[in-house]
């Protein structure tokens, strides 16, 4: 009885933090976003929570788009990264952890240089940055595929990482593993597959 009260008053620990944590990294990084002149919503001023053209200018405006499901597998990819941290490392660190290096990638993907990066180099010709909103939305989806991740274990998470992106192949012509590819190396005969040229 006494080890269930315990066990009982760590998990809630952990939550607490694990729910601190969340709001603190999402507000610092929205203030970062901010002071770097991002909008905070799309300026159409239109209030759909999502956007599903990745050719329109409605797309990283809104709450959530297809590349959210890029940020969901960012979740998986650093679960399985951080499984391999010294068991003495509690899980909700693990955690913040993660979500801390997403958040880091949302305010690097929003400056100039990575911008002008996506600009020059991938189909994203049209794109300014992120809205805060969207940013935010997105390292609230990190979390969601490190949950996603931690829940089904390693088989069931590799199975999930390769079904989504085989999904946003089919559907828009990218996914997490081309974006990688075409913002570090960019090649032309991918580029023009995916703009339907070829």
């Amino acid at each position: 009885m006494v080890a269930d009260e315990t066990r009982t008053a760590t998990n809630i620990g952990h939550l607490q933090r694990i729910s601190i944590g969340t709001i603190v990294v999402c507000t610092v990084a929205g203030i970062i976003l901010r002071s770097m002149k991002q909008p905070i919503w799309c300026k159409c001023g239109g209030w759909a929570p999502w956007s599903w053209n990745i050719w329109s200018s409605h797309n990283s405006q809104h709450l959530i788009d297809p590349y959210t499901f890029t940020h969901v597998l960012h979740g998986v990819v650093l679960c399985g990264m951080l499984y391999w941290l010294p068991r003495a490392v509690p899980e909700w660190t693990r955690y913040l952890t993660a979500i801390v290096l997403e958040a880091g990638w949302e305010i690097l993907e929003n400056s100039p240089m990575i911008i002008e990066r996506y600009r020059a180099a991938t189909i994203s010709k049209d794109y300014f940055g992120d809205s805060v909103a969207n940013s935010i939305a997105d390292i609230l989806a990190c979390a969601t595929g490190y949950w996603l991740a931690n829940k089904l274990g390693s088989v069931r998470s590799v199975f999930f990482f390769l079904m989504t992106e085989l999904i946003l192949v089919v559907t828009i012509r990218d996914c997490l593993i081309l974006n990688i590819v075409m913002l570090a190396c960019p090649m032309d005969m991918i580029r023009q597959w995916q703009m339907g040229t070829s």
